[in-house]
């Protein structure tokens, strides 16, 4: 009977490709903030709710 003896060996090293696949790591020098984030969204929030510039009244008479 013939015996696959590289199967254990392919399936760890697919299981550590899969692993780095599912949680990537961060590249150096970029975190996420989260203060500077929901600073972010709220600077966005406050954009969307602020009232629209006023428009020149026109004469129609």
């Amino acid at each position: 009977m013939v015996t696959d003896r590289t199967a254990r060996i392919e399936t760890e090293a697919l299981a550590a490709e899969v692993d780095g696949l599912v949680e990537p790591t961060e590249p150096d020098g970029v975190f996420r903030d989260t203060r500077e984030c929901g600073a972010g969204l709220l600077l966005l929030g406050l954009l969307l709710i602020s009232p629209p510039t006023p428009r020149p009244k026109t004469d129609t008479r």
